[in-house]
């Protein structure tokens, strides 16, 4: 029997087809990345199928687990907290895993907060890149956000609510000050959108705590500007004349010239620096 991939709900509780639904209810079992989370769903429709835990702990011995389960013939539903599982969320290795073995595989359409958010933005979404949740590690993202500089259309990110900040940061240093939108909640009772750029964005962090799920979206490069450094220095020195605090400098900096927050400060101090030693 299969393994069959359910998307579930990515914040409204009515995102959910009447073929999933029929797909918990007739599995063996259903293999989910968090049991509490999964239960509301269930609960909420009246599905009694039993539980196995399957998240990325313990990828490696459930999916040995499962492998069994299907060459007996039960059929196992795989479902995320949110989405489509092997995405963003485990389930990809199980997935290859089954594949390989020769065991059948089928993944049903459903919620994704992809396609809304990119509609959502106002771009063009003719080409569109969805990249997801960049790296972890500083070195690591900037790598990454160095190969994403040549695409040229919109690109689709997962932020994660904690933190969003330093990945807006490396965003705005690697790929400049491009148009983009903030999607938060989406679905849910409180969906938002926040247009701008990546440095209204990233400036507009230092006034609201964003909660909860995020997606950002980039506009394509070309709609991007440099701005020479001659022009930044020309800046500094006018404000730094005028007397204004370094907070006050710094997001001039940052929402005139579409830089981080960061580079702006480290211009400000060489300037400083270069002002004392005269």
């Amino acid at each position: 029997m299969p393994l069959l991939v359910v998307p579930t709900p990515i914040g409204n509780m009515e995102d959910i087809t009447l073929r999933a639904l029929r797909t918990l209810r007739e599995a063996d079992v259903i293999a989910c990345e968090d049991t509490r989370r999964t239960v509301k769903i269930l609960s909420r429709y009246g599905i009694r199928t039993p539980l196995l835990s399957y998240h990325a702990f313990n990828e490696k011995e459930r999916a040995q687990d499962i492998a069994e389960r299907l060459s007996r013939g039960e059929t196992v539903a795989l479902v995320s907290d949110a989405g489509t599982p092997g995405i963003s969320d485990p389930g990809y290795e199980l997935i290859r895993q089954s594949l390989e073995a020769g065991y059948e595989v089928d993944v049903l359409p459903g919620a994704t907060a992809v396609v809304p958010a990119l509609l959502l933005s106002g771009f063009p979404p003719h080409p569109f890149l969805f990249e997801g949740f960049l790296p972890k590690r500083k070195g690591e993202r900037r790598r990454r956000l160095e190969e994403l500089r040549i695409f040229g259309g919109a690109v689709v990110f997962y932020l994660s609510p904690h933190g969003p900040g330093k990945v807006l940061e490396d965003i705005l240093d690697v790929l400049g000050n491009r148009p983009a939108v903030i999607l938060r909640e989406i679905s849910k009772l409180h969906q938002e959108r926040i247009p701008g750029d990546i440095a209204s964005l990233l400036a507009s962090l230092d006034e609201v705590t964003l909660r909860g799920e995020l997606v950002l979206v980039t506009g394509p490069a070309a709609m991007t500007r440099d701005t020479p450094r001659e022009d930044f220095e020309e800046v500094l020195l006018g404000v730094l004349e005028e007397g204004l605090p370094e907070k006050e400098v710094v997001r001039r900096l940052v929402e005139e010239y579409g830089i981080s927050k960061n580079k702006a400060k480290r211009l400000l101090l060489g300037k400083k620096r270069e002002k004392e030693a005269l």
